[in-house]
């Protein structure tokens, strides 16, 4: 008698694990994207926006269009760049900054 309350007890929490294992995978599955791809992506954002944040005057960047040129001028959210033999001046805004050339040469 009490094997057969204890097979009935097995056979049912079986069911409900089974019910639950998409659940299971799902979490499982969002977890690994999580610390695979979001987590570092957030880590490089963070790298890129204290980089754009420390350009100071003087400095040799690259835009995201492939501009090079040296910082003359900064204000909150637009940088001005010398670039060219000429020496003409553009003015970019900050988030347009890909890299900054002087701390990658230091």
């Amino acid at each position: 008698m009490n094997l057969s309350l204890l097979d009935q007890a097995a056979g049912q929490s079986g069911g409900m694990l089974s019910m639950a294992m998409p659940f299971i995978m799902l979490a499982v599955m969002f977890l690994i994207m999580y610390l695979l791809i979001i987590r570092p992506q957030k880590k490089r954002d963070k790298e890129t926006q204290a980089m754009r944040n420390n350009i100071q005057v003087g400095d040799e960047v690259v835009t995201a269009g492939g501009i090079v040129g040296r910082v003359v001028n900064i204000k909150e959210d637009t940088i001005v760049l010398e670039t060219g033999s000429d020496r003409s001046k553009i003015r970019i805004k900050r988030w347009a900054v890909q890299s900054n050339e002087s701390l990658s040469n230091v």
